[in-house]
Order: C-alpha cells, then sequence, then structure tokens
C-alpha cells in the first residue's frame, strides 16, 4: 500500500490510515511545504490540472466538501444545487477548520469527507484522470491514488462544481 507516515504528521498518519482500512491503494509524495492545490502539484512534479483540492464549506446541514482540479474554480451554486443545500451553505472559515479537524493544518484537509465527517461532491473532470495527487493533511505530503478510489471510499456525489 503506502510507506509509512513520518511520525508527528497526525494528519498524514489518519488519512493514510482511513485508506488502508478501505484498502485504498496509494502512494504518499515528500514536498516542500506549500499552501494551495496548484503550488503543491507542482512541488510533487504533477500538473495542477492533474492535482485535486478540496474546498471545506460549512452550514446549517454541518460540512460538506468539495472535491475538483486544482486549475479550476468552485462554483458555490452548482455545489449548493448538487447537493440540495441551503444558501447558508459557505466556505469553513480558518477558526472553524482549526478547532473542528485539529488533526489536520489549516488548509490542507485531504478529501476524504467520511473522516471529517463531511458529505463530498467530486467534480468529473478528476474522473478522466489516472490518478490525482491531493493533500495529505498537512502543507509537505500529497497522496497520490485513482480517482475512482476515492469516489468508491468516500461515496462521493459526482457532479459539475466547477465555474464555467
Amino acid at each position: 500500500m503506502a510507506t509509512e507516515s513520518p511520525s508527528g504528521r497526525p494528519g498524514l498518519e489518519a488519512a493514510t490510515r482511513w485508506l488502508e482500512e478501505r484498502g485504498v491503494h496509494h502512494e504518499v509524495t515528500e514536498h516542500d511545504e506549500t499552501f494551495t492545490a496548484a503550488g503543491e502539484a507542482r512541488a510533487a512534479g504533477v500538473e495542477p490540472h492533474d492535482a485535486a483540492k478540496a474546498v471545506l464549506l460549512h452550514g446549517p446541514e454541518g460540512y460538506r466538501l468539495a472535491v475538483l482540479p486544482a486549475s479550476e474554480r468552485l462554483d458555490l451554486h452548482k455545489l449548493r444545487t448538487a447537493l440540495d443545500a441551503s444558501k447558508q451553505l459557505r466556505l469553513a472559515s480558518e477558526a472553524e477548520m482549526a478547532a473542528d479537524f485539529p488533526m489536520f493544518e489549516v488548509g490542507a484537509t485531504p478529501p476524504f469527507g467520511p473522516m471529517l465527517p463531511a458529505l463530498e461532491v467530486v467534480d468529473p473532470r478528476l474522473l478522466e484522470h489516472d490518478r490525482i495527487l491531493c493533500t495529505g493533511g498537512d502543507h509537505r505530503h500529497s497522496i497520490l491514488l485513482k480517482p475512482d478510489d476515492l469516489v468508491r471510499a468516500t461515496a462521493a456525489r459526482v457532479a459539475d462544481i466547477c465555474e464555467d
């Protein structure tokens, strides 16, 4: 499966353990510290359209997770429609992320909604790739996996959630 996670990385360890428990083949990549999905892709030697960004949202229904190519922008209206969510669904704040998901570095939440828990939507553009790169729970590690395995393991909805 994957290489052992370095100690002191609780988010990475939690994410890789979650994948291993579900039999999802994956690889962990270590790289320079980055703070955007596109930067993470470049640091890991991957094109941004082959990388996924996970956008955490919060509303009256709880947390929701949108997963889309790093090269695209989230269309909040399309996401609300796909989730049948209220107009109160909004981007989660850094304070909310830090308080509710302390095992992950803020802005490095992996795209595994059931871990949070959060209902997840994956944009179909990601399914066109053999493998995608996603954050591993901190700003120095990424996870490579098959997008079909991501959808299967998370029971994610698949819907167009990118801006036109």
